[in-house]
């Protein structure tokens, strides 16, 4: 379901848009729970005094206030593109903002592509970390069962991953209530405990933090590493603004999900208050006996749904980064007739999961994995932040000391969250990061592969209006259709039509040269998807703009041409690419392992034709070797 406009969004709409952004948006920062408070005083560096507690209560509540309702929910949310969030969403933003200035621009398109690779080292740690910690309610339920965690878990995620090819359209329905339910569950936990032990109420005074802070700095900085766990999945808020709007984010955030995890951490607070004892595993200790197999049920459905939610996310922020240029073809297959949005990458799925099975039997526990959990959400806060400043300053024209004020604040808090998980690397932040740096690697290479390909092509290339000319000044033999000779390079000859004229000494009645160029924005609209230029002996030059959102349909989008004189015949079209195979070599391009990685990356790159939503019986692709 799209979001409608403000204008238009009837109460209904808007409960229903509310409910979904619940099951989807709120998945991640509504099971943190789980581990958040325990992480803090797990490994020793917090002693558990009453002090700390309400310390620590009131760092966790007041993270919750500014980074994400005053940062997200009130900040970043107003910084949409064209209706459409995420890291690639305000990159895009961005960099249009500051085009005039071109090295600004490719440190910023860097940064942003860095923050978008990390993400994939967040798609492996929050699945695995948020099913173990549910599982690892057993061991509260029945300490015997210990050493079935890992296996349950295990059972558990290949499951998730195995019905990923059959899309979430049947069962995505029932994500909104199930989350729902689970907000519900973690306040009335938590409020039993706070009637018992109401002074903890306290805790909601900032002075408490403050206090905290002054009096144990080295403490202080340390529990930030933790304490920054309750605030994961905050960038759901902004990336998913697309599906749901902001209103619906806003609504859930405010009358819900901040309610609820404000009443849980107090509740387990409260607990240890009375019973320290139970600093092992706070949240389901504050469960009574019959509760806990439910408990553990729903915890682990919670967890399933947040995991779903960040998997979709990795298959939709692949394809915008494949349009974007920075990684090559994939095979994408649509799970649903209805929405575009739907998709399964199969290469992204089992290689997410054969890494979130790694980690998970590498690390074992949800507490060493929360080790390596937050140096990525704080990376991608401060990116976000970054990237805001620029926002806010090029784009929307504000005033210096407004811009570096708004964002300034949320630029020291998140340095100082990341200064704090960075002392976590050793202890398991190392892996996120490799998965990140390897990601990034690849992007750079293929952007870095693509642009020295074309720079090889484009020296090589015959000009299209001359070539054209000289053709027809003796022309070949016309045969009926429409030839469709894509070409990266528009106003380039396409080596497929060398081909075609040397092999087969033929032309077709119409000839398209179609050039398909992704920019930085979400969505191209119909009227602006097309430029066509006419080369005079029924020939055009078609550009075909898409955005990175777009759906990627060269058979579709020339219906267009219509409206510009040109009719096609879909049973008389044929379409015509090039296949070029990369051939490294030592010179000035890239670094020699650079150059063989890009081969290898172009040579198992998916078939173009797939990609573009070619028909497979009506294309022709003909090859040639290139050097770089």
């Amino acid at each position: 379901m799209q979001p409608s406009s403000k204008a238009t969004l009837s109460g209904k709409q808007l409960a229903a848009l509310t409910l979904g952004a619940v099951g989807i948006v709120y998945g991640d920062i509504g099971t943190s729970p789980l581990y958040a408070l325990k992480e803090v005083f797990a490994h020793g560096h917090v002693p558990l005094s009453p002090g700390n507690i309400y310390g620590i209560l009131s760092l966790i509540f007041w993270t919750l206030m500014v980074i994400v309702s005053l940062k997200y929910v009130m900040l970043i949310l107003r910084a949409d593109n064209n209706g459409e969030g995420g890291l690639i969403a305000m990159l895009a933003l961005a960099s249009t903002a500051v085009k005039d200035k071109p090295v600004l621009r490719s440190r910023l398109l860097a940064v942003g592509i860095f923050g978008t690779a990390i993400f994939f080292g967040d798609g492996v740690i929050t699945p695995a970390v948020s099913v173990l910690s549910a599982v690892e309610g057993m061991e509260v339920a029945a300490p015997g069962l210990e050493r079935f965690v890992v296996p349950i878990t295990l059972i558990v995620l290949t499951g998730l991953f195995m019905v990923q090819k059959h899309g979430t359209g049947g069962i995505g329905k029932f994500f909104g209530p199930i989350t729902a339910l689970w907000f519900v569950v973690l306040a009335i936990l938590g409020l039993q405990h706070i009637l018992e032990n109401p002074a903890v109420l306290a805790a909601l005074s900032p002075h408490h933090a403050l206090m905290f802070v002054i009096e144990h700095p080295h403490m202080a900085f340390i529990a930030l590493g933790s304490v920054i766990l309750c605030a994961t999945g905050a960038e759901a808020l902004y990336a998913d603004m697309g599906h749901f709007g902001k209103a619906p984010i806003r609504l859930a955030w405010f009358s819900l999900v901040l309610p609820s995890l404000t009443l849980n951490y107090f509740g387990q607070g409260a607990m240890l208050l009375q019973h320290p004892e139970n600093v092992k595993n706070p949240f389901f200790e504050m469960a009574p006996q019959w509760a806990l197999y439910p408990l553990v049920a729903l915890a682990t459905c919670a967890t399933v749904i947040a995991s779903q939610a960040l998997i979709s996310a990795a298959f939709s922020v692949t394809k915008q980064v494949i349009q974007l240029g920075y990684l090559p073809r994939l095979r994408i297959l649509h799970t649903s007739v209805n929405e575009t949005g739907q998709i399964y990458v199969p290469f992204v799925n089992w290689t997410l999961y054969g890494c979130i099975v790694m980690a998970v039997i590498f690390f074992g526990s949800s507490s060493k994995l929360a080790a390596a959990y937050g140096i990525t959400v704080t990376i991608d806060m401060l990116i976000t932040t970054v990237l805001t400043f620029f926002v806010i300053r090029f784009a929307w024209k504000l005033p210096m000391w407004l811009c570096l004020s708004a964002t300034g604040v949320f630029f020291v808090i998140d340095l100082m969250f990341f200064g704090a998980n960075v002392l976590k690397v050793v202890d398991g932040g190392w892996f996120p990061l490799l998965i990140g740096v390897v990601m990034f690697s690849l992007m750079m290479t293929w952007r870095d592969g693509r642009h020295l390909l074309s720079e090889r092509l484009r020296s090589d290339a015959i000009d299209l209006h001359p070539f054209l000319e000289a053709v027809f000044s003796s022309p070949p033999l016309r045969v009926s259709g429409t030839a469709v000779f894509l070409s990266a390079d528009a106003g380039a000859t396409p080596n497929a039509l060398l081909h075609n004229l040397k092999h087969n000494k033929v032309l077709h009645a119409q000839n398209l040269f179609v050039t398909v160029k992704a920019h930085e924005v979400p969505w191209i609209g119909l009227d602006d998807r097309l430029e066509v230029e006419s080369l005079g002996n029924d020939c055009w030059q078609v550009m075909l703009h898409l955005g990175f959102k777009n759906e990627p349909d060269v058979p579709e989008a020339l219906k267009l041409l219509k409206s510009h004189g040109v009719t096609i015949d879909d049973m008389e079209t044929s379409y015509f690419l090039s296949r070029d195979i990369v051939i490294p070599t030592i010179g000035s391009g890239m670094a020699p392992w650079r150059e063989k990685l890009f081969a290898g990356m172009h040579r198992n790159a998916a078939g173009a034709a797939d990609f573009l939503s070619l028909p497979t019986n009506r294309v022709v692709e003909l090859g040639s070797k290139v050097e770089i």
